[in-house]
């Protein structure tokens, strides 16, 4: 068997307090608003459209090939996937599904491709003005917040400029008049073509993807790709056609050509700091995919 990195039981606690800590940041008042019935307009996107509940991402874990030593690494007994060794309580090898590396081989193929590509950075955040064009004002997607510039002004901008979108799940949400006015036809089946560094939802993606691996990606890689996402989520609000001020988002105005300057500088800027871990979601990739790196088998 594989040997396996030991870490001693003040260590590992430290470093599960810790993530604990950093991620209910948002967890909590997500809980809160939800046990009120409060929605969130920017930031119930990170618990809604992803998947991962706020449970699971305050919940710490390793990833493969650590024992957790000491008496209380018992608790992760009560959680599926984990066995005790004599090294101490570790990943169950049997849990590395053959599902679950076929997913780790698909994160693999579509970050790789993904990160071969220039960053294109001239959307400008359109993708959220295509998903209320010609939408009565009572029906869009977050009707308890105002449109900046009222649906005419709304429909005129999108009529104004080109639409470029290359990300199917923010296509998929155009309404049915914006979509022949994209540049491109994203499908799921063209997802490893079109998809490209400079996306912001391509990059925000990447929490998915490495949630999607759990619980063979450490907590703290994770964590990282959920902070950058939640930065980003920002951006892409503030971007949008909806009036967020009063909410403490104050609007990137991408009408104007100031404003698309300001959102390409910070769309450049998150495809800067989202290349490191995308390398280190596909370096973690490689290691479970490959014959030397699966986690072990019992």
């Amino acid at each position: 068997m594989t040997e396996v990195d030991v870490l001693a039981e003040p260590d590992w606690l430290a470093r599960e307090a810790a993530h604990a800590e950093r991620v209910r940041r948002w967890t909590v008042p997500h809980q809160e608003r939800k046990s009120r019935g409060e929605k969130h307009p920017v930031l119930d996107f990170l618990f809604t459209y992803y998947s991962h509940r706020p449970g699971h991402l305050e919940r710490w874990q390793p990833g493969p090939g650590v024992a957790l030593a000491g008496p209380a690494a018992r608790r992760f007994l009560d959680r599926k996937g984990y066995v005790e060794t004599p090294d101490g309580v570790v990943l169950d090898p049997a849990g590395f599904t053959e599902r679950k590396a076929r997913t780790a081989e698909f994160v693999l193929g579509l970050l790789s491709a993904t990160a071969s590509r220039a960053p294109r950075l001239s959307c400008f955040g359109l993708h959220e003005w295509a998903m209320v064009y010609r939408e009565p004002a009572d029906s869009v997607r977050h009707d308890q917040v105002p449109l900046r510039l009222g649906s005419p002004g709304t429909d005129a901008v999108v009529e104004s400029l080109d639409i470029r979108c290359g990300h199917f799940d923010a296509f998929r949400f155009f309404t049915p008049p914006a979509r022949p006015r994209n540049e491109l036809e994203p499908t799921r089946a063209a997802q490893v073509t079109l998809e490209q560094p400079g996306c912001l939802h391509a990059n925000m993606d990447l929490f998915k993807w490495a949630y999607k691996l759990d619980p063979y990606v450490p907590a703290e890689l994770v964590a990282d790709c959920f902070e950058l996402a939640a930065e980003i989520r920002e951006l892409d609000m503030r971007a949008s056609p909806y009036d967020l001020a009063d909410l403490g988002y104050p609007p990137v105005r991408i009408e104007t050509a100031a404003g698309r300057a300001e959102y390409a500088r910070a769309q450049a800027g998150f495809a800067r700091r989202s290349a490191p871990l995308r390398a280190r979601l596909i370096a973690h990739c490689h290691s479970l995919v490959s014959p030397a790196g699966r986690p072990p088998r019992a």
